[in-house]
């Protein structure tokens, strides 16, 4: 082979590739996943404070919109459901490849999961994996979320899956997903105005330790040691839900492992009274997630909470961060329809669906 053909071969490859990458980006299921990721890819570089990590319960429970407008907190989720615990370290690299955060919030509902409740459902693997851009970062994840080695290249190139999406090609907003950035107008937010009523569980007083699952622990212990050798500041935080006695007997056993590393863990279970939840209209769900109403009382609970402990800056008024305020401006009109439509809906009786039984 000459000189020339090899540098012939080399460009076709690259070409090959490339293209292939951004079929695939295009190509990729669309949704509120898809959008949280292509949105932090977008957002301007070490322009974020805070990341929040974790399962569903991050992004409807904390209106990040808000945060910016009434906290002046540049606050952003990579989420997604029932996000394996495995994956934290590698989305934490993930973020620092654009963002130099100033805290990471890490969600702790999935790490009282067993590991083979998580496997059985490759959807809960992929919503990290497909999700990321083509890396080696990405690699490293799927090797990490994927044990069987002969179904990992399904993974790495996972158009196998999507191909079948190519009429979507043609979608404005799956070609916006190009290069996978897309700026997203609720900077990774979801809002709902659902209502699924429930009675609160205190849990309180419960002192008891009961082991994590073993597997999850280790999952803990390597963030805890990866935060630690980056000297990364870290809050962990559990989102209010209808609480289980032996859950939070895993709580306690977590919470005693984060303090050991000088950590601290925020169980807002244990402030119900201080958010002013109301487990009769500020659910969307029965307990699982919050509503608009419940997300507007945690998020500002959040923030006070944020507020003068991890040294975030009040950004409103300085240049670069008009997506912010224009973000703001869309929730604050869409907070007021949804407090509407959640009032009428509790006047009504017209209450979610019930989650179907086990």
């Amino acid at each position: 082979m000459t000189r020339r053909q090899a540098l012939q071969s080399v460009i076709f490859v690259v070409l090959f590739l490339y293209i292939l990458m951004t079929v695939t980006y295009i190509i990729r299921t669309n949704g509120d996943v898809k959008d949280r990721f292509t949105g932090f890819y977008a957002e301007k570089k070490d322009s974020i404070d805070v990341v929040m990590i974790g399962s569903s319960p991050v992004y409807p429970y904390y209106a990040t919109p808000m945060m910016w407008g009434e906290y002046g907190i540049t606050a952003y989720p990579i989420s997604s459901n029932l996000q394996r615990p495995v994956a934290a370290t590698y989305l934490v690299d993930e973020v620092r490849k654009t963002q130099n955060p100033k805290l990471y919030i890490f969600e702790m509902r999935m790490y009282t999961a067993n590991e083979t409740d998580l496997t059985n459902n490759m959807a809960y693997t992929r919503g990290v994996t497909d999700n990321l851009k083509y890396s080696w970062n990405r690699i490293k994840t799927v090797n990490a979320m994927v044990d069987d080695v002969s179904e990992r290249y399904t993974y790495y190139f996972d158009i196998f899956k999507y191909h079948s999406n190519w009429k979507t090609m043609v979608l404005p907003e799956q070609l916006a997903c190009f290069s996978y950035e897309k700026p997203d107008g609720h900077k990774g937010y979801v809002m709902t105005d659902e209502v699924g009523p429930c009675e609160a569980v205190d849990t309180s007083g419960i002192t008891a330790k009961t082991p994590m699952p073993e597997f999850q622990e280790q999952c803990l212990y390597r963030l805890l040691d990866y935060l630690k050798e980056n000297e990364l500041q870290a809050l962990f935080i559990l989102s209010p839900t209808v609480m289980e006695e032996e859950k939070q007997e895993m709580y306690n056993y977590m919470e005693e492992i984060i303090g050991g590393y000088g950590y601290e863990f925020l169980n807002l279970n244990d402030h119900y009274a201080e958010i002013g939840l109301d487990f009769a209209s500020d659910f969307s769900d029965y307990g699982g997630h919050t509503n608009a109403l419940g997300a507007r009382k945690c998020t500002e609970y959040l923030c006070g909470y944020l507020t003068g402990r991890y040294g975030l800056e009040d950004r409103r008024g300085q240049e670069g961060y008009e997506s912010w305020e224009k973000a703001y401006g869309q929730w604050k009109e869409e907070m007021d329809l949804a407090e509407e439509t959640i009032a009428r809906r509790i006047a009504e009786e017209d209450f979610a669906d019930a989650p179907a039984e086990e």
